[in-house]
């Protein structure tokens, strides 16, 4: 998903008049009319431009949430929100305009790797709440505009408080939160684009070595890590590492299939919720990913 948004030009933003018309209505509809010309003005001296939104920043749109933006309402984090930005870096890919789909695949593929970086537990994110982002536009970047700004939206309604949750993590909880996601990074970034392995074997089996590299590490993290649970779930991974080996491994399709299963089964994200709990970190599996292992 993208934002697709900014036209990053350097548009003014018309400023709002409230015109009252006082004449026979009631005191109660003047206090309601300035209470609401008091609401729009409040709107304006909060607009920003894209071009100057910042990691951290707690935002609205104006409009839909999607499609291409001049400029959105920045608000305090404690205040209801659409969004904040959770990430931003810039594209480096020489001098031509990418291409529409050239920038959101940038995006699709750096977003989740850069957001993790300022709210690395996903599962703790507010329901309803995904990965879009912001991205130059051909007429932008004609203006030297580079830069993608990844950010949290809830697609319904909005959520209170910044996604902000690296800091106050623990050591042992940075290191499992890094590794578990690189597990499932690895499973999704190197998804092939045929639907059956007997399409695209190796590509299947690249997939697999990938998961089984992240698994590895994911694995050897835990080792450092104290707790029953977290033993538990350490040898779950190390038989589910080497189910995906064998995967990598195999010299054909049906034997794929035969350590595929037991593989995508050992790292079913409900395997790693009685863990979670020990370590203090959020333990409600979100609901796209339990859609996913539920069949």
């Amino acid at each position: 998903m993208s934002l697709r948004a900014p036209y990053r030009s350097l548009r003014g933003i018309s400023a709002l008049a409230a015109l009252l018309a006082i004449g026979a209505v009631g005191c109660s509809e003047v206090s309601d009319a300035v209470d609401g010309a008091k609401d729009g003005a409040k709107k304006v001296a909060r607009q920003r431009s894209v071009f100057s939104l910042d990691v951290g920043d707690c935002y609205n749109p104006n409009g839909k949430a999607e499609g291409t933006a001049y400029a959105v309402e920045v608000v305090p984090c404690d205040e209801a929100h659409e969004g904040q930005v959770v990430a931003e870096f810039a594209i480096d890919e020489g001098k031509e305009y990418p291409g529409d789909d050239g920038v959101t695949a940038i995006g699709d593929e750096r977003c989740p790797v850069e957001a993790q970086k300022y709210a690395p537990d996903t599962w703790a994110l507010p329901k309803g709440v995904s990965l879009f982002y912001y991205t130059p536009t051909k007429e932008s970047w004609a203006t030297g505009d580079r830069a993608v700004s990844c950010t949290y939206t809830a697609e319904k309604g909005t959520f209170k408080g910044s996604l902000n949750t690296a800091k106050s993590l623990e050591p042992e909880q940075t290191t499992y939160l890094k590794d578990s996601n690189a597990v499932y990074e690895a499973l999704w970034a190197n998804q092939p684009e045929k639907d059956t392995v007997e399409d695209d074997l190796a590509g299947y089996k690249a997939q697999a070595k990938a998961v089984a590299a992240a698994l590895d590490t994911h694995v050897e993290g835990l080792g450092g890590i104290e707790g029953t649970e977290v033993g538990k779930l350490r040898a779950t991974l190390t038989k589910a590492a080497g189910n995906w080996k064998k995967a990598a491994n195999a010299a054909d399709a049906d034997a794929f299939y035969l350590a595929y299963d037991p593989a995508f089964t050992g790292i079913d994200p409900n395997k790693s919720v009685a863990a979670r709990k020990e370590l203090g970190l959020a333990t409600t599996v979100p609901a796209d990913e339990a859609e996913v292992w539920a069949g």
